[in-house]
């Protein structure tokens, strides 16, 4: 059996509610976790086929292959990964800031709009996702997924107000001004050794992917009954971020990002610009 991350946020379960559902059928042992820990067990072959942090899958593109059409991305704000701040971007040059452990994509995101969109070096310090705890030492946090939801939901409800921030800054929205472009943020990678014992089933788990896709653009009323039970958020929230995450890979999402890579070697989170494979497009 398919051995099959799924990120454990509300992004994927537009996509994964498909198959926990029955409405799209795909048998697989389904291994939960949040991404870094499934980076981990893909990278160490425990996982066949994963949602990977994009830039995880570069620092390897040598294990495997991408799915095609599916991704996990925004056009611009993404309402998820989020640096709050206490005072001006600018001024943090030289500080040390907090970011999740969570997540290593928006760690690198963060580095590249620092250096290449700000113009500013700052050191950078893996905590625990707690923004109370992150900003307790530190003159910034970043925070991503559900947890970066809870934080901007806490602030909009009034609360966090003793934290004294002087903003919360959506970094998809600071790569959309900087490259005029997507931000991918994470891929589903396939191995290199499943491939080699189970090729054929390569297709079929594609196509299950697409049909997920399709069924919940059709049925969103269902995902979001089903979101609403599962998570603490407001309806309002909801919809606003099942409208704003995209699933795409079409050429303008690849080359998004592979302009992301390319910005990444600049600042040295990568040792040259990556190129993705795609199942169904780079199968040699």
């Amino acid at each position: 059996m398919i051995r099959l991350g799924r990120v454990d946020y509300l992004n994927v379960l537009p996509i994964y509610y498909a198959f926990e559902s029955g409405a799209v059928p795909l048998t697989a042992d389904f291994v939960r976790g949040v991404p870094a820990f499934l980076n981990e067990k893909f990278l160490t072959g425990e996982l066949d086929i994963t949602p990977i942090s994009s830039i995880a899958y570069a620092g390897q593109p040598q294990a495997g292959w991408v799915l095609p059409d599916v991704s996990i991305s925004a056009d611009g704000r993404v309402a998820s990964i989020l640096l709050f701040i206490r005072r001006p971007v600018r001024e943090l040059s030289g500080e040390t800031l907090a970011v999740t452990t969570s997540s290593a994509t928006s760690v690198a995101l963060l580095k590249v709009l620092l250096k290449r969109h700000y113009g500013i070096r700052c050191a950078l310090s893996p905590q625990p996702p707690d923004l109370t705890s992150m900003l307790a030492d530190h003159p910034a946090a970043l925070l991503i997924g559900d947890d970066a939801l809870r934080a901007a939901e806490a602030l909009r409800q009034g609360g966090l107000g003793r934290l004294g921030l002087h903003d919360v800054i959506d970094l998809g929205l600071v790569w959309k001004e900087m490259t005029g472009l997507p931000m991918v943020y994470a891929l589903w990678a396939i191995r290199h050794d499943y491939v080699k014992r189970q090729v054929g089933e390569i297709d079929r788990v594609a196509e299950a992917f697409r049909q997920a896709r399709n069924w919940s653009d059709k049925n969103l009323q269902e995902v979001l009954v089903e979101a609403r039970r599962r998570y603490e958020f407001p309806i309002e929230l909801l919809q606003d971020y099942f409208q704003t995450i995209r699933y795409d890979l079409d050429n303008l999402y690849q080359h998004a990002a592979e302009t992301f890579f390319a910005e990444a070697a600049k600042v040295g989170v990568l040792p040259g610009p990556v190129r993705l494979r795609v199942w169904g497009q780079d199968e040699g």
